[in-house]
């Protein structure tokens, strides 16, 4: 059954306005009728009352209706009955971002870095039920934007991301213990960090392993990405006259990273140019469904409209009464 409710329920009150309207017409109509004393009232018992004249009083009964019902127009009726339960798909997610150097490589289009941004953008967008969050690291890390259902924030604070903002070197095992601080204590079924790298751990007082270790222990799934072609990539390196590109050796230690997803319960994935890192964010996508029950409310619809076409129509029957059939008795 359907929950009518008033926006503006005060403004019902006004309905109080229509008995007294009542009353007053009553003692109008008593007052403008002057008595006349006759000897007889036969002559007036043989004038029969005409249905104009009964009109009068119905004209009167159409303007109350008009204003009863313009006042619940007024305060806005609306139905809230629509609770309802619905399944859907959500986890919560936290991408670890490599941001080093190294990320600038052109061996995607434009580099590794925008590449990545580009494709987990996109990730984010394609699952509007789930909870994600973003974590960065080169050789330190920070968290860039924590556990939200805000795709929009997030998506903003993603592009926001360059390389350069904090110290250089690729500290995976740091990376990860970030993005585990920012899951480890979230109620959801699922955990997943997706953490992409395109280096090998050099920097951090923390073990990747170690890290994997207690990803293990809170339960969280770790799919791990190495980015990078096969053989040599332009790599940025600083000199005198500014960056400039040079070909170097991709190095990527995909036995760590392996590891790293193994023990978690999670998948290793190699990306060689766009194409294939925008697959392993589908690969991920379609591994990581799952189902959870809600019970939603949708947004208050408003009902106003009947009650306003029926004020239309009586106003217009009174006024088309009173100016056409009635419109010469006073």
């Amino acid at each position: 059954m359907h929950n009518i409710v008033f926006e503006n329920g005060w403004f019902l009150w006004f309905e109080l306005l229509i008995p007294l309207l009542v009353a007053y017409y009553i003692w109008r109509r008593g007052r403008t009728h002057a008595s006349v004393q006759l000897s007889t009232a036969g002559f007036f018992d043989r004038q029969q009352k005409t249905f104009r004249h009964y009109l009068r009083h119905i004209l009167f009964a159409l303007r109350l209706f008009v204003i009863g019902l313009v006042i619940i127009v007024i305060a806005r009726p609306q139905n809230v009955d629509k609770w309802q339960s619905s399944t859907t798909e959500g986890i919560d997610i936290i991408l670890a971002l490599d941001i080093s150097g190294s990320m600038l490589a052109r061996d995607f289009t434009p580099d590794r870095l925008e590449a990545s941004k580009n494709v987990a953008t996109e990730f984010i967008a394609g699952r509007p039920y789930d909870r994600i969050g973003l974590t960065v690291f080169s050789g330190e890390s920070f968290t860039q934007c924590p556990l939200t259902s805000d795709h929009a924030v997030l998506i903003n604070l993603l592009r926001e991301i360059k390389s350069g903002i904090i110290e250089d070197g690729t500290a995976i095992g740091v990376g990860l213990s970030t993005a585990i601080n920012r899951i480890k204590d979230s109620d959801a079924i699922s955990k997943v960090i997706i953490l992409l790298t395109d280096g090998i751990n050099n920097r951090g007082a923390i073990d990747p392993l170690t890290a994997a270790e207690i990803a293990k222990a809170f339960g969280i799934r770790v799919y791990t990405i190495g980015v990078g072609s096969m053989g040599y990539a332009d790599y940025p390196v600083q000199t005198a006259f500014g960056i400039q590109y040079q070909k170097m050796q991709v190095e990527i230690d995909e036995a760590l990273l392996e590891k790293i997803a193994g023990m978690t319960g999670g998948t290793y994935f190699r990306a060689t140019d766009n194409n294939s890192l925008q697959q392993v964010y589908g690969e991920i996508d379609k591994l990581e469904k799952s189902k959870i029950e809600t019970r939603e409310h949708s947004k208050r619809e408003e009902v106003f409209m009947p009650w306003a076409l029926a004020a239309a129509i009586l106003l217009t029957v009174e006024l088309l009464l009173r100016y056409l059939l009635m419109k010469n008795l006073s």
